[in-house]
């Protein structure tokens, strides 16, 4: 590939062509008059001459480089071993040693083979099914809304052990049980109980709506359904579909009932399948940075910081997929929204 302040571009190997084979130029006076060498001015003149030869008047595309993979290539790896590789690599999520052992050929050229098919490593793949990842994305915000709850321990007051240490994070889980501020479990150990982070997640935008609350019942996700679709219909999104995991709440008759009054239609994940309802579970990992990565002194602190990151990600954390955007610029353009 010629550079852009090279002697010989594909128009000037046009031109010194031309000057060579009906121009009567010598050789040696087109590469004086261009600057190279004999065999470089020899070399693009008979490429001139031999498409003269082909019946064609030569373009810009005859004096390109051409590519210096040979013709024929008898060493190459036959079609139906490779398709044999790519198979057990799909359907076995086998490495190249244990490939090459089974067919009978070096584990070199099986990884040389998965390369080329971009099959070299297993995350290219799903490890569950052994099929390619196909993921998809609905048109429109509002056409499918993914819900979920998350589950966190509850933090002690004066910190829990994430960011204080074992020990000191016991310490301040006893003084708590010895204050009366929370239960003890049946053997007696201080109890700090479990909040509910209720989820409600755009398929298109990845625009997210969450509340807490302190268990996962089906009277507490129809609430938190409810208020969801009034903030989404407050920013311009009508919701069409929801889908959720087999979890109790969401194949309770109020869950039904309520989908049903709203106009939703209601999907469900395959049993032992999570990555149906992939969105929201990495959105849970993403989570952790408000959960985990600062330290609140109490549950309290933790629960009242959530809107605020919240915001965050909505409006300002630029989301790798959908071009490194934030989410809310994927939804209708009210004013104020994107504040």
């Amino acid at each position: 590939m010629s550079h852009a302040n090279a002697a010989l571009t594909p128009r000037a190997r046009l031109k010194l062509g031309q000057l060579v084979v009906e121009g009567r130029w010598s050789v040696s006076a087109a590469a004086r008059r261009f600057e190279v060498t004999y065999r470089t001015a020899q070399r693009w003149s008979r490429r001139y001459a031999e498409v003269i030869a082909a019946g064609r008047r030569p373009g810009l595309q005859d004096m390109r480089d051409r590519s210096s993979r040979p013709h024929r290539q008898p060493g190459r790896t036959p079609r139906p071993v490779v398709k044999r590789i790519v198979a057990l690599r799909w359907r076995k999520r086998l490495g190249p040693v244990e490939i090459g052992h089974r067919l009978g050929i070096a584990p070199s050229t099986v990884h040389a083979v998965l390369k080329r098919c971009r099959l070299n490593r297993l995350s290219h793949i799903d490890r569950h099914t052994g099929e390619r990842i196909r993921r998809y994305e609905h048109p429109t915000p509002g056409a499918l809304l993914h819900v979920d709850v998350k589950k966190l321990g509850n933090i002690p007051d004066g910190g829990g052990w994430w960011h204080v240490g074992r020990v000191q994070g016991e310490k301040h889980r006893a003084a708590m049980a010895n204050a009366g501020k929370i239960g003890r479990d049946k053997h007696y150990g201080p109890k700090l109980g479990t909040a509910y982070v209720h989820t409600v997640l755009d398929d298109y935008s990845r625009v997210v709506y969450a509340e807490i609350h302190d268990d996962e019942l089906a009277t507490t996700a129809v609430a938190v359904l409810r208020r969801a679709v009034t903030w989404f219909n407050a920013r311009g999104v009508q919701i069409e579909r929801v889908i959720s995991d087999n979890g109790s709440a969401y194949k309770s008759h109020a869950w039904r009932d309520t989908c049903l009054e709203l106009g939703i239609t209601v999907k469900k994940t395959r049993p032992y399948r999570p990555q149906t309802n992939g969105k929201i579970e990495r959105f849970h990992r993403t989570l952790g940075a408000w959960a985990f990565d600062r330290f609140y002194p109490s549950e309290t602190a933790r629960r009242t910081a959530l809107p605020a990151w919240l915001h965050h990600y909505n409006h300002h954390r630029p989301h790798t997929a959908i071009g490194r955007q934030a989410p809310t610029t994927r939804l209708p353009n009210l004013a104020g929204q994107h504040s």
